[in-house]
């Protein structure tokens, strides 16, 4: 197959309001690339372990001790998983302990004209906080904060550091930045080995 990139609309699972990004990436990205780019258009900070489900199918980062865990996404692309497993949407799994799940469906593929770096297209809704406690943290993070009366107002005030937060509101140019700068440090990194 010709190089070509792969549109996917990215859907964090259990969440109001919607968090969807919509990014353009190379197909034949290492999964664990495709992590890295995830983590910066949805805007995680990259601190917890992630799997990708393609099917019944788990990539991620094999643990020695275990022995038994997903297959390693530092050797597989999204493309080679794709086609061998033949799937049009799968699941992206972060950090274990809040239990964040992300439906990806690829939209569409098209060839390489110019550059193949990722792209952020499109950010609707906040990512929620890190190690808020998953959808259901989530949710009363949301509800404390809106009111005042809330038992655990005060408590999430001064954990989010008494900030805005406007779950409605992404910043694009914020989360644009992180893919752009994610597939500068790449490049540069390519260059070196040159």
């Amino acid at each position: 197959m010709p190089a070509s990139l792969v549109r996917l609309k990215v859907t964090l699972d259990h969440v109001e309001p919607t968090v969807m990004r919509r990014v353009v990436v190379p197909f034949r990205i290492k999964l664990h690339r495709l992590h890295e780019v995830l983590q910066a258009a949805m805007g995680w900070t990259n601190s917890h372990l992630y799997e990708f489900r393609i099917r019944d199918v788990g990539f991620g980062l094999p643990d020695q001790d275990w022995g038994d865990g997903p297959l390693d996404a530092r050797k597989t692309s999204l493309l080679a998983a794709i086609e061998d497993i033949g799937a049009k949407s799968f699941k992206y799994l972060y950090d274990f302990g809040d239990g964040w799940t992300h439906s990806i469906k690829i939209e569409r593929t098209f060839p390489v004209i110019g550059l193949a770096e990722p792209m952020l297209l499109e950010a609707i809704g906040r990512c929620p906080p890190e190690d808020i406690g998953g959808p259901w943290g989530y949710q009363e993070f949301r509800e404390a904060l809106a009111d005042p009366a809330h038992e655990r107002h005060a408590e999430f005030v001064e954990w989010w550091g008494g900030k805005d937060y406007d779950p409605d509101q992404a910043n694009f140019a914020e989360l644009n930045k992180a893919v752009d700068d994610l597939a500068a440090k790449w490049d540069r990194k390519s260059r070196r080995k040159i």
